[in-house]
């Protein structure tokens, strides 16, 4: 049972798998996967969790918070880089991991990321109904407040959250050419809006609100660093398109890295001049920190505009987050570790229709019904730990299979993805010990479903006892160097 739980699949076995059925339509190049890496990245981090991390972490050394967050996520996102262009398949992470380590890790890295983009896209909906709300009530219209909260707030449902994402599946449901499209307008109108902060606020840095620039220490500048991590949740969801790219090899690559360094410098950007409009203190009082800033110098017309981007990035945010998610529910149902409906393609969208409508009914439940509490370190932790696996499935394969071509290769291996490992394990030390508690939770609820269910109907297991002779020397070969016989 060993042996088999830790089964590999060729990289030829899933890149045929992408040819069954027609295949989905190939859309994508570099400045669609870009785009949909600053969608999926610029939302809740630059507009909410700047001035939580400012107030009660970090002070203004916000910068540093930012810029090691960054040094993790870009050693891991180096590592994601070579995996996504020598197996461009749907299913990111989870895919990287059954070729390199097995079945059982790969299970384990799917489930983390279904835990990341379930609870990412049901906190971004209610923040983005906050948002609504906000801008409803400027312009003179108050929603019942029933219609607005969980029934544990007093409500009876938040129905903006759920029409969001009701709205999103949809938009899913149609293609990658219309969520690509409509990410590209909404995408333009945040960057506009950060551009706008940038501009306005510039002006009025005052730098004796820098002073003193480490108020909580470095423990607080790591700790502030681990909770912005979840500002730079996104960028491995532009590898979950992998199969909707029109040249994956060399447009992957560019579309993670590129994302990943344009987002980085509009952070550090952002929370410098933040932090110098005003005293770091005051955010304590705010969970819209950019335009409370504008308001407190006086662009009041200037905080209305970034509520219209905060909008729009956290709609981004929700649409690449559930694209993400239905294609690994997809990938995950094709190799049969999960119910075959995950792995239905519309026959005229080409695309993973009923995995994308089962996201956004359950999200949509999510978002409308519970309460959302601790749902951005649990987001984070999931993440985490799945780069951790990422990085390491890098070292390993290199060991492995050193002459696999690959178009794009991580540097400096095995030390980059070493560094990716070891600052993913501290930001993981850094979260609440109820975050890492509750995690380990889900991966036991995780596993007995793969030990329930996955483990015995795993398609790879299937066809190879179906095709290999029992006790021929074919059936004691490396699994991963058999070719594929179809399903």
């Amino acid at each position: 049972m060993t042996k088999k739980i830790f089964r590999t699949k060729s990289i030829n076995e899933f890149i045929s798998e992408t040819k069954m059925d027609g295949g989905m339509n190939k859309f994508l190049g570099t400045f669609g996967l870009t785009m949909l890496g600053i969608g999926a990245i610029v939302g809740t981090g630059i507009f909410v969790l700047t001035g939580v991390a400012a107030a009660n972490y970090s002070g203004p050394a916000l910068v540093i918070s930012f810029i090691i967050a960054a040094l993790a996520c870009g050693c891991a996102a180096l590592c994601y880089a070579e995996f996504a262009a020598m197996v461009p398949v749907a299913g990111s992470a989870y895919t990287y991991g059954y070729v390199a380590l097995g079945e059982f890790w790969a299970w384990v890295i799917g489930w983390d990321l279904i835990l990341e983009y379930a609870f990412a896209v049901s906190t971004v909906a209610i923040g983005w109904s906050g948002y609504f709300n906000n801008i409803l009530m400027n312009l003179g219209i108050t929603l019942p407040a029933a219609l607005t909260m969980a029934p544990h707030d007093g409500g009876i449902v938040n129905l903006p959250a759920v029409l969001i994402l009701a709205v999103v599946a949809f938009v899913n449901i149609r293609g990658v050419k219309q969520s690509s499209f409509v990410n590209n307008v909404i995408v333009a109108i945040k960057l506009a809006v950060v551009a706008l902060f940038l501009a306005l606020g510039f002006s009025h840095v005052d730098a004796s609100n820098w002073v003193p620039f480490m108020p909580f220490g470095w423990s607080g500048v790591f700790a502030g660093a681990s909770i912005i991590f979840f500002a730079y949740i996104g960028f491995d969801a532009v590898s979950t398109a992998a199969e909707e790219v029109k040249d994956p090899q060399k447009s992957l690559p560019r579309g993670i890295i590129l994302s990943l360094i344009i987002c980085t410098i509009l952070y550090i950007a952002v929370s410098a001049v933040l932090t110098g409009m005003v005293p770091f203190m005051q955010f304590q009082t705010t969970a819209a920190p950019v335009a409370f800033a504008l308001q407190a110098v006086g662009y009041h017309w200037g905080a209305a505009a970034v509520s219209v981007g905060a909008i729009c990035g956290l709609t981004s945010v929700l649409l690449v987050m559930s694209f993400g998610q239905s294609r690994v529910l997809f990938v995950m149902s094709r190799d049969g570790l999960l119910p075959k409906f995950f792995g239905h393609v519309h026959s005229k969208y080409k695309t993973p229709a009923r995995s994308s409508a089962l996201v956004g009914v359950i999200t949509a439940i999510t978002a409308g019904f519970l309460p959302i509490n601790a749902v951005a370190e649990m987001t984070n932790i999931g993440t985490l730990c799945a780069f951790i696996i990422v990085s390491a499935a890098v070292i390993i394969l290199r060991k492995k299979n050193p002459n696999q071509q690959r178009a794009f290769k991580c540097p400096l291996v095995p030390l980059v993805p070493a560094l990716a490992i070891v600052f993913c394990g501290i930001l993981i030390y850094m979260l609440p010990l109820v975050t890492q508690i509750r995690f380990i939770v889900w991966l036991l609820v995780g596993l007995a479903i793969y030990f329930g269910y996955g483990y015995s109907h795993s398609i790879i297991s299937k066809t190879r006892r179906s095709t290999v002779p029992a006790g021929s020397a074919a059936a004691n070969m490396n699994p991963a160097a058999q070719p594929t016989k179809g399903h």
